[in-house]
């Protein structure tokens, strides 16, 4: 009888503890000075937050000298689509790269979650061959198994395993792609693609767009509302605000650095925006839940619907609603309790008696009233009190009864887990 009585506590702690495992690859590589440069470029490219927020994953880790050369000229942006190609969104030990079924098997990757990978393109194929080698290459028709297995790096079972492999997976296209030329990362072109013409066009008329362009080689994440936002009921008329304080607006709208949707979900409380001065905060806060990120300026909130443009160092999103910075809009507004309804008096003579006057003022017929006389203790007179106190006797002994069963209960329950125990 003692197993089933322990099993149900220890299965609620082992459900806990799997629920919250988490990993981070970049503290994991912090051990291997070896791979530093690698991580260098999981960080730079925020593939890391990618690999951060998938639960079962495979990272293929290239050496110092190995990522280097892998590097050289590239883009970010063509490093962080090979970088990708790297991350395999299943868990893969030595254990079970040598028990392969049949021989041979292919594995999403994260390249292939991107939409920007046709065919086979965003596959890895991993073979077993003979004498304990195993193989990764492109799962693309005609390209080479030549990356070999070297080591395991780190495993957390069924979680994250970081494998070593002797040099980098070639796909077609992905080292040869070109990097974003100043076409591709056309602002305005993009957000009248998007749909979001109108935002569009106020930082055109406002000049803000400049500061945008200027912005973009050091980083820039853009959160644009639709059209549909501004004609939202509730949105305040943009055409009264000053020329500073629609430059403030539009700046709003968009914080410094390159932060993708992955690196989005990871941050907590506050960010800073391009209006942030000393001046005025205008800060947002990011909060997630499940797969959604939310937008909150203290006055209203938008969901980010979704990514326009993730070319490093510039992305942009759409989003649902305007936001409302309170520096410029206020915080919304608490609604003042109603006021109590005020009668208006109603002129009488002057010679009338007040109605307070008439009702104490002893009618001719009637008797004069007897003196008072004092009330017995225990008598009706008392009983307001008497109420008082039976009420202030229930209430206390909710307060103090409820706490008292309930810690008979679990003083319960622990003596039947050590009795359990003991026998």
């Amino acid at each position: 009888m003692a197993t089933p009585l322990l099993s149900l506590p220890l299965l609620i702690f082992s459900l806990v503890a799997i629920s919250t495992t988490a990993h981070n690859i970049t503290a994991i590589l912090d051990g291997f000075p070896e791979f530093s440069v690698f991580k260098g470029y999981l960080t730079q490219t925020k593939v890391a937050d990618e690999i951060n927020t998938r639960e079962t994953i495979t990272v293929l880790a290239l050496d110092n000298a190995a990522m280097t050369a892998l590097a050289g000229n590239h883009p970010l942006s063509v490093i962080k689509n090979e970088l990708r190609l790297h991350v395999l969104l299943d868990y893969f030990d030595p254990q079970k790269l040598h028990k392969i079924s049949d021989g041979t098997i292919l594995s999403t990757t994260l390249y292939q979650t991107t939409g920007n990978a046709p065919g086979q393109l965003g596959f890895v194929n991993i073979t077993d061959v003979r004498g304990g080698k195993v193989c990764f290459g492109s799962a693309v028709t005609g390209y080479k198994q030549d990356v070999t297995y070297q080591k395991s790096v780190k495993e957390i079972p069924y979680n994250i395993s970081v494998l070593q492999i002797s040099s980098p997976i070639i796909a077609p296209g992905v080292l040869t792609a070109p990097a974003p030329s100043a076409s591709d990362l056309n602002i305005t072109g993009a957000l009248n693609k998007a749909g979001c013409k109108t935002f569009a066009s106020l930082l055109e008329s406002s000049g803000v767009l400049k500061t945008y362009e200027s912005a973009v080689k050091n980083g820039l994440t853009v959160f644009a509302p639709n059209d549909e936002a501004f004609k939202a009921k509730g949105v305040p008329d943009l055409s009264k605000l000053s020329n500073a304080d629609l430059v403030s607006f539009l700046l709003y709208h968009a914080m410094a650095g390159y932060s993708p949707y992955a690196t989005l979900k990871t941050t907590t409380g506050e960010i800073k925006t391009l209006a942030t001065n000393g001046a005025g905060k205008y800060g947002l806060a990011v909060t997630t839940s499940g797969d959604q990120v939310t937008l909150k300026t203290g006055v209203d909130s938008s969901r980010v619907a979704s990514t326009v443009v993730d070319e490093t160092p510039l992305v942009i999103f759409t989003i649902d609603n305007v936001l409302l910075p309170v520096e410029l809009f206020g915080a919304s507004p608490t609604p003042a309790p109603a006021p109590e309804p005020v009668s208006s008096p109603t002129p009488s003579p002057a010679t009338a008696p007040s109605p307070a006057s008439e009702a104490s003022a002893p009618s001719p017929i009637e008797s004069p009233p007897e003196p008072p006389t004092e009330s017995p203790a225990g008598s009706p007179a008392d009983a307001p009190s008497g109420e008082s106190e039976s009420s202030t006797a229930d209430n206390s002994g909710v307060s103090i009864y409820a706490p008292t069963l309930v810690k008979a209960v679990l003083t319960g329950f622990v003596s039947v887990i050590f009795s359990a125990l003991l026998f």
